[in-house]
């Protein structure tokens, strides 16, 4: 899609998590609204985008208030699962970042936004500087493949300053809102320096 591409009508799926450009995400889908957006977004070979909840639950809980971040990020299906009649098992790729000019819920529950993509990060290499955190990240997935896990699509690019970033906020201990703040930063080197002054604070590396 081109960076300045509008979708005027993009499914939306609130979550308390903040997907990143590049990162892989696993869905359990029940509700009949999510249901019907992944098999519409199958069916059609359609991207939906997911947002953060800064109020409000995943699950529908009559009126409750549902109040949404204004950018997220696009997810492509890239497979998909029926464990029992219901249920789907989604894993998703995050793509491209977008920005919400408004949205607003159908009275199935679904949420709806006029969207427009944001430009890619610039592929830059990280600095010098950055050695530590680059290294730090790989120690990181081998430790977590030790014990079975890939949380990580492939290919693994570091020497990609974004992807690098991405990938440690994505598993770094901070709130959902710090993980937003850092994902709607336009400039991935300023994205990785912020990472790596947070891993060098608490002794992550040296």
């Amino acid at each position: 899609m081109s960076a300045s591409a509008r979708l005027p009508a993009l499914p939306l799926f609130p979550l308390q998590t903040v997907l990143f450009p590049g990162g892989l995400l696993s869905l359990k889908v029940f509700e009949a609204r999510y249901l019907d957006l992944v098999s519409s977004c199958l069916r059609d070979r359609s991207p939906f985008g997911v947002v953060c909840l800064r109020k409000g639950s995943e699950v529908r809980r009559g009126d409750d208030r549902v109040d949404l971040e204004v950018r997220g990020v696009l997810a492509e299906l890239i497979e998909l699962d029926s464990v029992q009649p219901g249920i789907l098992h989604a894993r998703c790729r995050g793509t491209q970042r977008f920005v919400l000019h408004s949205a607003e819920q159908r009275e199935d529950g679904l949420w709806i936004g006029a969207a427009e993509l944001l430009a890619d990060d610039a592929v830059l290499a990280p600095a010098a500087a950055m050695r530590s955190t680059v290294s730090g990240l790989a120690s990181a997935i081998e430790a977590l493949r030790a014990q079975g896990a890939a949380p990580f699509l492939e290919p693994l690019r570091f020497d990609d300053a974004g992807w690098v970033a991405n990938r440690w906020c994505e598993i770094l201990p901070i709130s959902a809102a710090a993980k937003q703040k850092l994902m709607e930063l336009d400039d991935p080197s300023v994205r990785l320096r912020l990472v790596d002054e947070f891993l060098r604070k608490n002794g992550v590396v040296n």
